[in-house]
């Protein structure tokens, strides 16, 4: 299957705050709040929700094609990506600027703050899927990218009838409802966490229900209670795979949209996509970074089979991965 998934492509800085963020917050002055925390750790990685969504496809087999706009940095990366099994040759690299950077400092209990430059990632409007993809693929995600790139992409996958994923996300508080509209509409999956889907009922004036009716399927990560899966008026409960360790939950959702692609690519039933992508996401929350994680798709699955039954339906992936 040819997958095309948009979005970001980014450095990651990120730092350990030894504190709760909360104990800093004081209830009655949260109109104006002015904080700064001291970190003890920082570290930079490969990061940028599409370049992390390919990336653990690549792992699991597939060469998915990444879509997005890079600086003039982004030589070293690019090798990173190609070793690793992700096509960049849809990649566009803007020589003016560097590329975009996400800031994320995360506490004790894992909250988190973060901030994303754009850098050239402004550029994404610019350029189409037929610009970088002749023909028609099988699937596009539309992850969180620049907020009219977005609109142009699903603009031109229902006029094109191109199947999409919808994946909105950090760039909810970006849109308001007609954005959202735009963004959502006609696509085959919407994917968000379940503080981002209240934040798209309330800017779309709907309810969770009537979220569900607009794509075919819906589905809501819930973090450590893990993810619900919304299709023909059903809901399918998955649950979580344990971690061995915590270490950092950047990246956890792009795991996690990785391991749902890569079912569906391989036809599996929605259940066992969504079980996927639940241990896709815990190799991510067991490594401090986005792309520090390793496994081969036997590894994978070995493990999956500790905590899920798939009756064998994994068994052909496996033999595709010999031929």
């Amino acid at each position: 299957m040819n997958i095309i998934v948009t979005g970001s492509i980014a450095y990651d800085y990120l730092m350990r705050f030894p504190g709760r963020f909360t104990e800093s917050f004081v209830e009655e002055n949260l109109k104006r709040v002015s904080l700064s925390f001291l970190v003890e750790d920082m570290t930079k990685h490969w990061g940028g929700i599409g370049a992390n969504i390919s990336f653990t496809l690549a792992l699991l087999g597939l060469r998915p094609y990444l879509f997005g706009t890079v600086g003039r940095d982004f030589g070293d990366y690019r090798r990173w990506l190609e070793s690793v099994g992700v096509d960049t040759s849809t990649v566009r690299q803007i020589e003016d600027v560097f590329c975009a950077s996400f800031f994320a400092n995360t506490d004790l209990d894992n909250n988190q703050i973060a901030s994303f430059y754009s850098g050239a990632m402004a550029y994404a409007r610019n350029y189409s899927i037929a610009d970088v993809y002749s023909g028609i693929p099988d699937m596009v995600i539309i992850s969180p990218n620049d907020p009219v790139a977005m609109k142009n992409y699903a603009s031109e996958c229902r006029q094109r009838g191109i199947r999409f994923i919808s994946d909105p996300s950090q760039q909810i508080p970006r849109f308001n409802g007609d954005d959202l509209t735009d963004v959502i509409d006609g696509a085959y999956a919407l994917i968000v966490n379940d503080y981002e889907a209240s934040m798209i009922c309330e800017k779309m004036g709907i309810s969770l229900s009537q979220l569900g009716e607009r794509v075919q399927v819906l589905i809501v990560t819930h973090g450590a209670d893990g993810s619900r899966i919304y299709t023909n008026g059903s809901i399918t409960e998955i649950p979580i795979v344990p971690p061995t360790v915590i270490k950092d939950p950047t990246g956890v959702g792009d795991a996690y949209r990785a391991g749902l692609l890569f079912g569906l690519a391989n036809h599996i039933p929605l259940q066992l996509c969504g079980e996927l992508g639940a241990l896709a996401a815990t190799y991510v929350l067991e490594q401090v970074g986005t792309q520090s994680h390793r496994f081969t798709l036997p590894e994978f699955i070995a493990r999956f089979r500790q905590h899920f039954n798939d009756q064998g339906i994994l068994d052909s992936l496996l033999t595709m991965e010999k031929a």
